[in-house]
């Protein structure tokens, strides 16, 4: 109990400070545009990455989704709902626990297609949605698996803010946004690429050329799974 007491204290302080309040107001405001860009094309009929292949790994899951008609339209429509209601001050919290879900799914899709389009963007959205879930504990905490709770109630908007900067808060997300492009850079030693001339390029001036021009058709000419075009890359290498 008094750790929690201690952690409640330290929140409260975050909350009641300016720097932590507009960095809130620029994830609900990115999150929101983000979704409501990708719903509304959903929403309108339009095809989510028109110009990539239907036969690359990550084309072929959208022209799939697609063509699944009013689900397609569905998932739009959540979007839209969840951009909306984060931009809504009452209803951010409600707008990040539903957007959540749709994000990590996104997320992991790119990493198992290894699709460099959302590849950065997709776990930086997950980790700003986990910091406005974050930002508000004290309503979020009455569902969490807690026996007992402090005597903090909600947080009430202070009559003037805090303006110390957190240089140690904003130094920690220059850090993770450079680490996740570092380590999204090279997670994979190879990658689809968007475009079978792209793909190509990154077997260039390596001993892999021919083996990695096969991999590269198996993926955007032949249309195979990634898992079998790889396993293919992997036993050509041997």
């Amino acid at each position: 109990m008094n750790t929690l007491y201690e952690f409640e204290q330290f929140y409260f302080a975050i909350k009641g400070n300016r720097w932590y309040w507009l960095f809130s107001i620029f994830c609900r405001v990115s999150l929101a545009f983000a979704f409501f860009a990708a719903g509304m094309v959903k929403i309108l009929g339009e095809r989510f990455a028109n110009g990539l292949s239907e036969i690359h790994p990550m084309g072929s899951y959208l022209v799939a989704l697609y063509h699944t008609g009013y689900y397609y339209t569905f998932i739009g429509v959540a979007q839209v709902i969840a951009a909306i209601l984060l931009l809504i001050p009452g209803t951010v919290l409600l707008g990040a626990l539903l957007y959540f879900p749709i994000i990590l799914n996104i997320c992991i899709l790119s990493f198992a297609v290894r699709f460099e389009g959302s590849l950065v963007t997709s776990p930086l959205m997950v980790l700003a949605n986990l910091f406005l879930l974050g930002w508000h504990y004290d309503r979020l905490k009455y569902i969490l698996p807690f026996k007992k709770f402090s005597n903090y109630s909600l947080f009430v908007k202070p009559v003037k803010y805090s303006t110390v900067f957190p240089f140690i808060f904003f130094s920690s997300i220059l850090v993770t946004i450079i680490l996740t492009i570092g380590i999204t850079e090279f997670a994979y030693d190879t990658m689809p690429h968007n475009s079978f001339k792209d793909c190509k390029e990154q077997f260039k001036n390596t001993k892999n050329v021919v083996v990695g021009c096969d991999f590269c058709d198996c993926v955007h000419k032949k249309g195979k799974p990634l898992d079998q075009c790889l396993e293919e890359l992997k036993k050509a290498k041997k």
